[in-house]
């Protein structure tokens, strides 16, 4: 049975969120200077994942977005899941990557990856929230308001709960914790702002592919404000 375009676009953009959230989660644990900023390598691919979330929200409401939330969720789990086997299973005699190798690289993205699963699903639901409201009280206009605005206010607490949690008892301090969440909140403020011209060159192409059913999801997905609908069935 051949797959409609808006079910076609869905895959696409779960597709996107997923490598660049998993991405994100497992490289997280490394640290890096950026004009004299300490931050996380996680905030190199995440901002990939601000586009694909206000896309989702813009198009298909917040019944799509909560179902792309659980699947992150859940992959974030099988990551989770598959580092800790990776980490039991000793390394060949031959092997490239010795095991206190991999264990240094991977064993923290473990708890990178326990800390980010509170943080997503917590910053997740206040995104979903925070556009919505600010889609209803500017009746559908200023997209950059509504995509710029819930970005940053999910961002002010998944900054903070992930790096308090996957980088806390180790060798960094309240303050150097403190200082990277900042960081990294910034980082991404800035970034929200940045990717505003790629969020509507991604709507202009979107409403080209989809066509006449583009505004149809777009008002469905408007309707998500006060009920819940079928999020890829554009009819």
């Amino acid at each position: 049975m051949p797959l409609s375009k808006p079910l076609k676009l869905f895959l696409v953009l779960n597709s996107f969120f997923l490598t660049f959230l998993i991405l994100a989660e497992v490289t997280g644990s490394k640290l890096f200077v950026s004009f004299g900023f300490t931050l996380t390598m996680g905030v190199i691919p995440f901002p990939v994942t601000f586009i694909v979330t206000d896309l989702l929200n813009e198009y298909y409401g917040r019944k799509g977005v909560r179902f792309t939330t659980l699947i992150g969720m859940v992959m974030i789990f099988v990551a989770y899941f598959l580092l800790m086997l990776d980490l039991s299973i000793p390394a060949a005699p031959n092997s490239p990557v010795d095991d206190h190798s991999f264990r240094v690289v991977f064993s923290n993205s473990g708890k990178v990856i326990v800390g980010s699963i509170v943080a997503y699903a917590i910053g997740q639901l206040i995104d979903i929230q925070i556009f919505h409201f600010l889609r209803i009280k500017t009746k559908n206009k200023y997209v950059w308001l509504r995509a710029t605005g819930s970005t940053i206010v999910s961002q002010l607490v998944d900054s903070f709960v992930v790096i308090y949690i996957a980088l806390s008892g180790g060798n960094l301090s309240f303050q150097d914790l403190n200082s990277i969440s900042t960081n990294n909140f910034i980082y991404k403020c800035g970034v929200a702002i940045a990717i505003t011209p790629l969020i509507y060159l991604a709507h202009l192409l979107i409403d080209r592919y989809l066509g006449p059913e583009a505004q149809k999801m777009i008002e469905k997905a408007m309707e998500q404000g006060h009920s819940d609908v079928d999020p890829i069935s554009p009819g």
